[in-house]
């Protein structure tokens, strides 16, 4: 049976501390696309204290999270455990957008593992922490994580990464205000 929890104690920090992937979910205020992203490097998730949590924001192929926080702040994280007993647990709540030049930016990025192409990082005051089982998950078995995201953003000079972001981050695929100009225009950001 599902259970609600207060906050996050050290058996469900070690439970998200455990598991190689996580997945972030949000949407539009009205009507749109719901966006699930599945998210991986267990060094880009942090938790903050007993409510909050944050991930480090690479580089990517859209926006949606970014734009659909700003409008309306709704966020679920999901982990799922494909080894070990069966289990879900989501962290709903509301989630911020940092960018770099916000203040305590620099602190929060001490918290992550060194990744190129940061983009932000999403923080979130967890207001439901709620797990379930996972009785129809599969097992599965982690090899090892991609390098492709890390590899690709080293490959992209100031330039590239600047025309990238603005074709690709400044709006949801919605029409959601995403990151502003000032936002897309990389200042080399490393984790």
């Amino acid at each position: 049976m599902g259970k609600i929890h207060d906050r996050l104690d050290d058996r469900l920090r070690a439970f998200i501390g455990a598991q190689p992937l996580y997945f972030v979910a949000t949407a539009p205020e009205q009507g749109g696309h719901v966006n699930v992203s599945p998210k991986g490097y267990p060094d880009t998730f942090t938790v903050i204290d007993d409510t909050t949590v944050a991930y480090l924001d690479l580089d990517g192929s859209g926006v949606e999270t970014i734009a659909h926080l700003r409008q309306n702040g709704r966020i679920t994280i999901m982990f799922c455990a494909f080894s070990g007993p069966p289990k879900i647990l989501r962290l709903y709540g509301t989630g911020r957008v940092v960018v770099p030049a916000d203040p305590g930016f620099p602190e929060l990025l001490k918290r992550f593992g060194p990744h190129p192409g940061v983009r932000s990082v999403i923080v979130v005051d967890c207001d439901r922490i709620a797990d379930s089982c996972g009785y129809s998950v599969p097992f599965m078995s982690f090899e090892q994580d991609r390098s492709l995201l890390d590899e690709w953003a080293q490959r992209k000079d100031t330039q590239a990464r600047r025309a990238y972001r603005a074709k690709h981050n400044r709006e949801s695929i919605d029409g959601v205000p995403g990151l502003s100009p000032e936002e897309t225009d990389p200042v080399t950001v490393h984790s």
